[in-house]
């Protein structure tokens, strides 16, 4: 096995230990194709299914997996005005399923997230019935500190770039912990424990998303 290979996969199952210490249900796939073909397995067909802004599970052909196989898709990608994807975002309260991947993931198993509008987290802590993550190796840091680090530092300020937002990290690449009205980091999100295994995670042994 290739050295790369094999570090990831003994962090990856380490992470998984440590995952369903805190009452996740957790798996590890080696590449991309692989969590497709698993996020599908664990989501019944005919499952209602939406997801926030999330470019790793767009990128990897998960959502286009979605919109070929037997699912009510929400996707607030195909819609027209703000008021529609205002009722996705509405929707996903109600949604059997609700995926997401994350900005970061500390090694002891603490996922950490930042909204610029909230819709994301509010959706991972309360309403879909099950939640499921989508998570790159890239998105491991060794503590909780180092994987909000990493949230701030090197997911935000991509993102801002990506959605074109006017904040100073979208300038110079740094974050300035800024008090702009245009800001990305407004909602900070630590999960640490999920509630009667609520939440599903699918580390994933190569790069994902930002």
């Amino acid at each position: 096995m290739d050295i790369k290979k094999k570090r990831n996969l003994l962090l990856g199952h380490k992470i998984i230990e440590n995952l369903r210490k805190r009452h996740f249900e957790a798996y590890y796939c080696e590449d991309a194709q692989e969590a497709i073909n698993m996020v599908l397995t664990l989501m019944p067909q005919g499952s209602s299914v939406t997801w926030g802004g999330s470019d790793t599970i767009r990128k990897m052909g998960l959502t286009a997996a979605l919109h070929a196989s037997d699912y009510q898709v929400f996707d607030r990608d195909l819609v027209q005005t703000a008021e529609e994807k205002q009722a996705i975002y509405e929707r996903a309260f109600t949604c059997d399923y609700y995926l997401s991947s994350a900005n970061a993931i500390s090694e002891d198993g603490v996922i950490v997230n930042i909204d610029g509008n909230g819709n994301r987290v509010a959706a991972i802590t309360w309403g879909p019935k099950r939640v499921i993550f989508v998570i790159g190796i890239n998105k491991v840091a060794q503590t909780v500190d180092a994987a909000l680090a990493r949230a701030r530092s090197t997911a935000s300020p991509i993102n801002a770039a990506r959605f074109n937002i006017n904040t100073p990290c979208q300038t110079d690449g740094v974050c300035h912990n800024c008090k702009s009205l245009d800001c990305i980091c407004n909602y900070i999100h630590f999960l640490r424990h999920s509630p009667k295994g609520r939440h599903i995670v699918v580390i994933v042994g190569e790069e994902l998303g930002y």
